[in-house]
């Protein structure tokens, strides 16, 4: 009996080789990585977004002062009696008026006036209201205010005419008469000195002037041709 070569062996160890290289060879393509770009765009998101700049906080507008501390070196500016007429220093308990009420007649330079004293003489009869003022104030400062200066102490209109810069006591102050809705005689006054605002209003124009005299003022200016007018609203 003839013996079968084992022809049909032959070859197939060479192919399961290369069935196997090319099994492997699959493999692995399919697990090495064929982009780096993931990998990099992940670890760009995964940064902290930076915190927005939060807007500039406004600084507070001053507001107008609605209380009133005693203020002795204030009160201590008014002198005891004017052309021998005793001047009644008010307490600060024994009224209800503020700063900030007084300074409404002033606009925006009222939300300045800190503290302030009132002082009067029964006969004739005078007031007179001293505000001390956060930073320096001029005559030039209260011009603006000087109509509702006046309805403040009881003149009728809103008019800025009648009011005139004049001298008294030594000092550059604005002047003016009463009106129908004042006493006759009346005259009223309002003047800055340092870091200081008076309002006066009497029906005694010397004795008004001698008052002023004795409170601060600014110093009048050097005369240059056109010098202030020394005498009352009146021209008396």
């Amino acid at each position: 009996m003839p013996i079968r070569r084992p022809v049909a062996l032959r070859g197939r160890p060479a192919a399961v080789a290369v069935t196997a290289l090319l099994v492997l060879a699959g493999c692995s393509a399919d697990t090495a990585p064929t982009d780096s770009t993931p990998a990099t765009a992940a670890a760009s998101t995964a940064r902290p977004t930076p915190a927005p700049t939060p807007p500039p906080t406004p600084t507070p507008e001053p507001t107008p002062r609605f209380t009133n501390a005693p203020d002795p070196e204030l009160a201590a500016l008014f002198p005891a009696s004017v052309n021998g007429v005793p001047l009644i220093v008010a307490p600060v308990e024994s009224f209800a008026l503020t700063p900030g009420d007084v300074g409404l007649a002033y606009g925006e330079l009222g939300v300045r006036f800190e503290t302030l004293a009132i002082a009067y003489a029964e006969q004739p009869r005078l007031t007179v209201y001293a505000v001390r003022v956060d930073g320096p104030v001029s005559n030039e400062d209260l011009e603006p205010h000087l109509a509702s200066a006046g309805r403040y102490v009881g003149i009728a209109g809103l008019e800025r005419e009648p009011w005139v810069l004049t001298e008294a006591g030594g000092h550059p102050v604005w002047s003016r008469e009463g009106d129908r809705a004042t006493a006759a005689g009346t005259v009223i006054y309002t003047w800055a000195g340092a870091e200081f605002v008076f309002l006066v209003i009497g029906v005694n124009d010397a004795m008004i002037r001698s008052l002023i005299a004795a409170l601060p003022g600014e110093v009048l200016p050097v005369p240059s041709g056109s010098e202030l007018p020394s005498a009352s609203p009146s021209g008396g």
